[in-house]
């Protein structure tokens, strides 16, 4: 299955991505795209927050991913009735973004050469507490039960195993099953999609791996979640305490590392390398990718983010077959 078209859900639309989006179009790595790319989402907004931020593109309006062409922005308009170029996130954004995904889905449902790219969200507005993040609402709406998210550099990439829920909740949530079920799915993604067999990392829970609780989840979950993969032939080892195991010396042998909760590894993976890695969702039927950044309000039509990370995500796709 090759990847010919990149979607993009232009999502949030009061968010920093069309600048982000404007900043990729100007490069000579959009010039060099092999792919076809459609934007998704309403064309007069993105005309006018073009022209605010001083930039200057031609986007074709297309009704089907049959009329896309290779070398021009190609988009699939969605009507949406704004008040401002630029305004503060409220929900009354929530249907036309729900519709963009929709449109998305059902493009990706016919295309199994497609894959997608979303813009950010608001997890207070548009998710109002239904899900954590994206990664479980594509989920849900593609009856996928078992997701992944990894956030992936080409040097190491971290996974955390539970994900957008408060701190209080993670250990009722680490289980030997889901450590099982998201290894996995991470070892067949670099098996399948990156050629190569990986060595994966596993983080405890507790400080140094141990606890003065009588239960450990460490010998209890997670030493018999890694024994299990062994036994699989899978190439992974731990657990390992997090405050030293991001040294130089330990993180240049690993390809993956497990975490047990979200701030674990992605504090340590942003701290390294920025922007410079990418969103993955493992376990949904296409390809999804979400730039590593969220609609950064603050910097809302002042020309001054980081688009690291599109670019990124746009290399990746570029280079997949």
């Amino acid at each position: 299955m090759n990847i010919n078209t990149i979607l993009i859900v232009l999502g949030e639309p009061n968010s920093t991505f069309s600048e982000i989006l404007f900043k990729y179009f100007k490069s000579s790595d959009f010039k060099n795209l092999k792919k076809k790319i459609i934007l998704i989402g309403c064309k007069e907004l993105l005309e006018k927050q073009m022209m605010k931020l001083k930039f200057n593109y031609s986007f074709k309006q297309i009704k089907q991913i049959q009329h896309s062409k290779k070398g021009i922005i190609n988009i699939i308009n969605i009507d949406y009735k704004y008040d401002n170029i630029f305004s503060k996130i409220n929900k009354k954004s929530n249907s036309y973004i729900k519709k963009c995904f929709k449109v998305s889905l059902e493009i990706l449902k016919k295309n199994k050469n497609a894959c997608l790219i979303n813009g950010p969200i608001s997890k207070k507005f548009f998710l109002n507490n239904k899900f954590p993040g994206i990664t479980e609402y594509l989920a849900n709406l593609t009856n996928s039960p078992k997701k992944v998210m990894l956030i992936y550099n080409d040097n190491i990439s971290v996974s955390p195993l539970t994900t957008h829920i408060p701190i209080k909740y993670v250990a009722k949530n680490i289980t030997k099953k889901k450590i099982i079920e998201n290894i996995i799915l991470i070892n067949k993604f670099y098996l399948n999609k990156i050629n190569k067999k990986p060595l994966i990392g596993v983080l405890g829970l507790n400080p140094h791996c141990e606890t003065t609780d009588k239960k450990s989840e460490e010998k209890k979950i997670i030493v018999p979640a890694i024994n299990f993969l062994k036994g699989k032939k899978i190439k992974i080892n731990g657990p390992f305490s997090a405050d030293t195991f991001f040294l130089k010396k330990n993180i240049k042998k690993y390809d993956v590392v497990l975490g047990m909760y979200h701030d674990q590894v992605l504090t340590p993976i942003k701290t390294l390398y920025n922007f410079n890695a990418i969103n993955l969702t493992l376990g949904l039927p296409f390809m999804r990718v979400s730039p590593d950044h969220g609609p950064n309000s603050v910097m809302l039509g002042k020309n001054k983010s980081d688009p690291s990370s599109i670019f990124f995500a746009m290399k990746f796709f570029n280079n997949l077959k």
